[in-house]
């Protein structure tokens, strides 16, 4: 028995000291673990901003009744073929732009911002408004997402500008006084699209500055994310004006 006793009594430590081993790593070691981690994080952040889903917020209200001022939405940047940075060169599309779609894309005028629109005329399309109606190859297009605040008319120079060259040969291009709410019928050209606010009456669009390149279109709002009400009666809005009924809300 005795011989028993000491025999635990010498192994009991040793045990002990194995299960106290621990490694100590050096300060560079843990820096260079950390940078490697940081390093990950950023290319997958990288790549899932350049080539599959954005962030984007709406500053403006020319999507009123579909999107609000204070809407935060999740871009698919597949669908319509993602652009590898650096290279300037596209994926494979899922599919193509659709008549309808809400597309985010480059500004035609403003390097560096991006636009949100809806899809109203496609490529090889005869287009015209009448009497604030979209005609789409001599019919008249139901929009039931439009939203019309202002009934008054006015011509504006700036379309005159761009639309003389794209009306039908049968138009009199020297008597042609476009307004924002009669104006065509033009011709949309290939691999281009017209695109509209859904807030006609408020809303600087394709009437103005013309017809969007299909290259400048860079994808699809998903889904509402985030919205709050700017001009909530409450300090702080963005936590006490959250628009809870638009969080995580589909778009059409």
């Amino acid at each position: 028995m005795a011989g028993s006793q000491t025999s635990e009594d010498h192994t009991a430590p040793e045990e002990h000291g194995r299960g106290a081993i621990v490694q100590v790593k050096s300060a560079s070691q843990t820096a260079w673990e950390w940078a490697k981690s940081l390093a990950v994080a950023l290319v997958i952040w990288f790549l899932l901003t350049s080539l599959l889903v954005q962030a984007f917020r709406i500053p403006s209200g020319s999507m009123e009744g579909t999107l609000l001022v204070g809407d935060f939405l999740f871009v698919n940047k597949a669908l319509y073929g993602a652009e590898i940075p650096i290279i300037n060169k596209r994926l494979p599309a899922i599919r193509e732009p659709r008549r309808f779609d809400i597309v985010v894309f480059d500004s035609v005028e403003d390097p560096g911002i991006s636009v949100v629109k809806r899809i109203v005329g496609m490529p090889g399309d005869t287009i015209a408004m009448s009497a604030n109606v979209m005609e789409i190859n001599g019919e008249k297009l139901l929009e039931e997402y439009v939203r019309v605040t202002n009934q008054t008319d006015q011509e504006d120079p700036r379309m005159r500008s761009w639309q003389v060259n794209h009306l039908l040969p049968t138009i009199d291009a020297s008597r042609y006084r476009p307004t924002l709410k009669n104006w065509g019928p033009l011709i949309v050209p290939a691999d281009s699209f017209f695109v509209m606010g859904d807030n006609r009456d408020n809303s600087y669009d394709g009437r103005y500055w013309g017809f969007l390149g299909r290259d400048r279109i860079r994808g699809r709002p998903m889904v509402v994310y985030y919205s709050y009400d700017k001009r909530g009666a409450f300090p702080l809005p963005f936590l006490t004006s959250i628009r809870w009924s638009r969080v995580f809300s589909r778009l059409r």
